[in-house]
């Protein structure tokens, strides 16, 4: 009896800088592990930097449309220095436009070290957790609106209570999907905050204390912003899901993903009720594009959950095993500027390899 494989229909958007060829891997990897057992098909749409060069929009209304259409999203990094709106800001990026317009209210960012990998921490524990950031509120919501003239400014940080709550739900979700934190095997999720000084971060802890009450099989864990980023680096085993607002989202992140080789081995979904999109955490490196010198980890990372969104734990299960196997093999090696050792491609082609091993 023959078995028709699952079908997908994924957008690519392969961004700008290394993000074309960075795409190119994620797909050869994603389409390796498939095989005849799952059916991918990729469509590739314009969007980014390079798109408002040519059009004067980063995503025309066309692209967003369809963009909704497809059962998950692949994207590239966007952004280009030198592509510039009339007001002397960064034009091509595409997160605001994405985040709210397909309402993806959380951005979830894996930490997870890999075999070989130096890190410059007392710690030799293993580091596995997620980040869970809400990505729709908080203070950048007031992207492009603060106020202000040559003396003082001002941005708003705003959180809704349906807001909190659905984030903070999915980080206790996602704890009861996962096996606990390294150190000691225990399901928990640690809210982040600034409880003691803002008003909105004590809002936060609220919502999280009484989303918290349904699920009596998680332990509630609690850090300051400033603490969380001090434990990220001294305990990191102790984390399971850590969950927080957006701007604290950001910039912890990137904490973490110095204690486990950079910013290239972190990918990151936008996930919402109705729509999700995969990419790396890391921007377009434009310096280094088309040099055969870009990472292709956090994009592949990318790849499997994305694969995992679909339904297809197999899938996601084999890319990850696969990268792990390219890593503690020594076929993939990061330099200490981020990049592998033997390029980009052979670095594809060792985690493809590591299928048939």
């Amino acid at each position: 009896m023959t078995t028709t494989p699952h079908s997908h229909e994924i957008a690519l958007i392969p961004g700008d800088g290394i993000g074309p060829e960075l795409v190119d891997s994620a797909v050869r990897v994603l389409t390796a592990a498939a095989g005849s057992d799952v059916d991918l098909r990729f469509t590739t749409e314009d969007a980014g930097a390079d798109t408002y060069r040519r059009t004067g929009a980063a995503l025309s209304d066309e692209t967003f449309t369809r963009l909704r259409g497809y059962a998950g999203i692949l994207k590239g990094p966007v952004g280009l220095p030198s592509v510039r709106k009339p007001d002397g800001t960064e034009a091509g990026l595409l997160g605001g436009i994405l985040r709210g317009g397909l309402d993806t209210y959380v951005n979830e960012r894996p930490m997870t070290l890999l075999p070989g990998i130096d890190r410059p921490l007392r710690s030799t524990e293993d580091i596995d957790y997620v980040i869970v950031r809400e990505n729709t509120e908080g203070l950048y919501l007031a992207r492009g609106l603060g106020v202000g003239n040559d003396h003082a400014c001002a941005d708003q940080l705003l959180m809704t209570r349906p807001g909190v709550e659905r984030v903070v739900r999915y980080a206790f979700e996602l704890a009861r999907r996962r096996g606990g934190a390294p150190a000691d095997g225990v399901r928990r999720v640690t809210c982040v905050d600034k409880s003691n000084v803002l008003r909105s971060y004590a809002f936060f802890r609220q919502i999280f204390d009484e989303i918290g009450e349904q699920y009596p099989d998680i332990e509630r864990d609690y850090r300051y912003a400033d603490a969380a980023g001090h434990d990220l680096v001294a305990n990191p085993s102790h984390f399971d899901v850590l969950v927080m607002e957006n701007f604290l989202g950001d910039i912890l992140s990137d904490v973490g993903a110095a204690t486990i080789g950079g910013l290239g081995m972190c990918p990151a979904g936008n996930i919402g009720d109705s729509a999700a999109y995969f990419e790396p955490i890391h921007g377009s490196a434009p310096t280094i594009a088309g040099r055969d010198l870009a990472n292709p980890t956090s994009q592949i990372l990318a790849a499997a959950m994305l694969a995992e969104h679909l339904g297809e734990a197999t899938l996601a299960g084999r890319v990850r095993a696969a990268v792990r196997a390219a890593y503690a093999s020594g076929h993939i090696r990061v330099l200490p500027n981020g990049s592998p050792a033997s390029g980009t491609k052979a670095a594809t082609q060792a985690v493809i390899d590591a299928f048939d091993s």
